[in-house]
């Protein structure tokens, strides 16, 4: 996905995700594939004892969703200012 000023946005992508789309996004971001990705995620998880998995989760809240403009991040520290 572009940005309006014609820069590369690092989005969760909804085509082709199998959970929150953050390897699809990531895939399209880098140009890859996203089975790769997907790949790289898991052998990651598996050597590291479950830290692919907390990155991925991380991720997913740290970037926003495609069509959106804040991540699920964003909106929890927004939510609490407005507190």
């Amino acid at each position: 996905m572009n940005g309006g000023n014609g820069t590369k946005v690092l989005v969760r992508d909804r085509k082709g995700r199998m959970v929150a789309g953050v390897c699809a996004g990531v895939a399209r971001y880098f140009g890859l594939d996203v089975t790769l990705v997907r790949v790289i995620v898991a052998v990651v998880s598996v050597i590291t004892g479950g830290a692919g998995v907390l990155a991925y989760l991380a991720a997913w809240v740290i970037i926003p969703g495609e069509g959106e403009t804040t991540s699920i991040a964003q909106n929890l520290i927004g939510a609490k200012q407005d507190a």
